[in-house]
């Protein structure tokens, strides 16, 4: 039994002399690499805080990825110090990386996107904006995805790399917006009684900001009006409701003016024996049902008979 112990404190002693120094400088190296991971990290935070153009959730992953390379080259020089060959290891690990980027290049291009959008900020949280084909008011930004609320109050779970690659549309990034409002009025109307009484309107509303200068143009003479463009400027936040205000404003005072907003119309002729075109029905409205139009056109066909009878 004395000799079995002796034997064994032998072998100790032995593997002492050989790794103990080993041990000792592996766990030196250990304990510096954990503390200098932690310092990396915090250094890392503290410089992407000054710049102001750095999300928070991108400052997060930045000192995180730092702290983790410090501390993958922490064990890569505790396993040397023991004598593992280490450059088969970073080898062997580099072949998984490649094969692991591969597999999860989506996921791996949603990230890149997500740092993209946290570092240059085409969107922020609280902004409504259309990207990657859908629309809605910005609630989250993740590394992975964001998150948007769709005017109903849907929550919409959209990938980065969809709206990185797509066009943004940002409606709330500057605080003004342009409205433009176009009324149609008859060709027997008057353009300036119209333009004087529209500019009535949007002069007494104090949501209409006097820079840049309200206008209005006849943009076209369609086939049953004239359209009349007003273009205003106002604050972002009164868009919508100045909007529509303007829209039904618009209505009431042209009605009350007495001049029409008209609906397309439309004049048919039929064609007698003698070759001369005779108009027969001189306005008709376009939105009419099917039903109506079937009589209407029972009706033409019954007037053409009936002339072609009298001329017969």
């Amino acid at each position: 039994m004395d000799e079995t112990v002796k034997e064994v404190w032998a072998e100790t002693l032995v593997m002492l002399s050989e790794y103990g120094l080993d041990v000792v400088g592996a766990l030196i190296v250990l304990i510096v690499g954990l503390w200098a991971s932690g310092w990396a990290r915090r250094l890392t935070v503290r410089a992407l805080d000054k710049i102001e153009s750095v999300d928070a959730t991108l400052t997060g992953f930045f000192s995180n990825l730092v702290k983790y390379m410090v501390l993958a080259f922490t064990v890569i020089m505790v396993l040397n110090q023991f004598g593992v060959q280490t450059a088969s290891l970073i080898a062997v690990l580099g072949a998984a990386g490649l094969a692991i980027g591969l597999a999860m290049q989506g996921t791996l291009s949603n990230v890149a996107a997500g740092v993209m959008l946290l570092l240059f900020r085409p969107l922020a949280v609280g902004q409504f904006v259309e990207a990657g084909g859908v629309s809605g008011t910005v609630k989250v930004i993740n590394l992975f995805t964001t998150e948007l609320a769709t005017l109903d109050n849907v929550q919409l779970i959209v990938p980065n790399s969809q709206i990185w690659a797509d066009t943004i549309k940002n409606y709330s990034v500057y605080q003004t917006r342009r409205i433009d409002i176009v009324m149609g009025i008859g060709y027997d109307d008057s353009i300036d009684e119209a333009m004087d009484a529209l500019r009535e309107v949007y002069q007494a509303d104090d949501r209409v900001s006097a820079d840049p200068e309200p206008a209005m143009y006849v943009t076209s003479l369609g086939e049953s009006s004239v359209d009349i463009t007003v273009r205003l400027w106002c604050s972002a936040a009164d868009f919508w409701g100045l909007k529509t205000d303007l829209n039904k404003a618009f209505k009431e005072v042209l009605d009350d003016k007495g001049i029409e907003i008209p609906f397309p119309q439309r004049v048919i002729h039929s064609r007698a024996d003698d070759g001369e075109k005779k108009p027969k029905k001189t306005t008709r409205k376009a939105t009419g049902t099917a039903g109506s139009e079937l009589k209407e056109g029972e009706s033409e066909k019954g007037e053409s008979q009936q002339d072609v009878e009298k001329t017969g």
